[in-house]
């Protein structure tokens, strides 16, 4: 007996399937290396089918780029959530969302490339990523002014300067190109965010 997966089930879980597929390929061989044949050929099933889920080529780079993005927002957005000092949970999203960042792309160079041209092509997935990443870390830093733990009023403003300042150890390219400078350190980086975001010990 052949059940039938209906299609609203089944579209999706082929489209995983593709980025996933994907995924592996640009680990092992680079994006650039890797086509839509060789996707296809993986999954046992044609170029055509792979194209009723993703128009192009470049529509499944931008879904692995997202894939990879979205994972480092969860990270950081299940920090965000948690209860505690604002200042710790900040602490701790920048320090995750740099061991997440550096592992990927300092590490794993042929995914590196990848990224670096969706930040060069302007992706519309890495303008959404960094409008997610935002609103995540304006939630704790509001948080931390609700408290009286953050002595800046505007939350927004705040902490989109307290990512500017942290910019070095965020962006993949700047990883790769500062990752020999000595100072300053993550953490003497995040002492100096929070104190200019008024950061209030015991508050």
């Amino acid at each position: 007996m052949t059940l039938d997966v209906p299609a609203d089930i089944a579209e999706p879980c082929t489209r995983t399937r593709i980025v996933e597929t994907a995924e592996r390929f640009f680990r092992q061989i680079g994006y650039q290396k890797t086509t839509v044949a060789d996707i296809a050929k993986a999954l046992k099933m044609s170029p055509a089918n792979v194209y009723r889920f993703f128009d192009s080529k470049k529509a499944i780079n931008e879904a692995v780029a997202e894939r990879l993005m979205r994972e480092v927002e969860g990270a950081i957005a299940a920090i965000a959530a948690r209860k505690g000092p604002a200042a710790e949970r900040l602490r701790d999203m920048v320090r995750t969302m740099h061991g997440m960042n550096a592992a990927l792309y300092t590490e794993e160079l042929r995914m590196h490339e990848m990224v670096d041209a969706a930040l060069s092509e302007s992706w519309h997935v890495v303008h959404g990523h960094i409008e997610r990443k935002s609103a995540i870390f304006e939630r704790v830093v509001a948080d931390g002014i609700a408290s009286g733990e953050f002595a800046v009023r505007d939350a927004r403003l705040g902490s989109r300067c307290a990512q500017l300042a942290l910019l070095r150890f965020f962006h993949p390219r700047m990883l790769v190109e500062c990752a020999g400078e000595p100072e300053p350190t993550l953490d003497q980086q995040i002492d100096f965010v929070l104190r200019a975001l008024g950061h209030r010990a015991g508050a």
